[in-house]
């Protein structure tokens, strides 16, 4: 620990300019009321999409809120968000997998088309209803960019039909741009570095 101390001087400068800092913090946030029922969308070449989306879900979870997952792409394959929703919590959040994996483990565009346009109704009846108030559709950005589901389609039922309160989150990779337009909430996650490229596998409490 180092002996050298803060002047008093330095001290007061310190509280004065947080001080500063708190009352335009607060002048800002008191202009903040309304609430709103958000389009989240997360995007990016970066880990991390799906576990920010599955982050939001567990606070609803937490806070009593009705919420549904609906996976686009990835399969059955077993992974603890999914594993902890099932054994404990589909008391308050559906959790609907209506993919068979990634489209070129499936290989049958046909087949990955059809499995996308059913996630895609169950999607829409879960988002209609007033209930739900948060509703994630993982990897669909994956599912439009590849054509199995009508980007116009989506976007023209995210205005038109959702209600108020609810809050839609859309996960995957290079979410079109229609869908950034009318989110209200883009984050892109940017890749930096990644242990895959390195020869280590997806692990699990990484990955899945």
């Amino acid at each position: 620990m180092s002996d050298i101390q803060p002047q008093p001087d330095d001290a007061d400068r310190h509280n004065a300019k947080m001080a500063k800092k708190k009352a335009a913090r607060d002048k800002i946030m008191a202009t903040k009321t309304e609430e709103k029922g958000l389009v989240i969308v997360h995007t990016g070449k970066g880990k991390g999409k799906s576990s920010a989306a599955f982050g939001m879900i567990f606070r609803c979870i937490a806070h009593d809120m009705p919420c549904a997952v609906v996976q686009f792409i990835k399969g059955g394959m077993s992974t603890g968000e999914r594993d902890l929703i099932l054994a404990h919590f589909t008391d308050r959040c559906a959790f609907h997998t209506m993919g068979e994996g990634f489209t070129w483990e499936t290989q049958d565009k046909s087949r990955d088309t059809e499995m996308a346009q059913a996630a895609w109704a169950t999607a829409k009846e879960l988002i209609a209803d007033p209930g739900n108030r948060m509703v994630l559709l993982d990897e669909i950005n994956i599912a439009i960019r590849y054509g199995y589901v009508d980007v116009a389609e989506v976007v023209a039922f995210l205005r038109d039909e959702k209600p108020p309160m609810t809050h839609v989150v859309l996960t995957g990779r290079n979410a079109a741009e229609e869908l950034i337009e009318v989110a209200d909430l883009v984050t892109e996650m940017e890749l930096v570095k990644h242990p895959f490229r390195s020869g280590v596998k997806a692990q699990a409490g990484v990955e899945f």
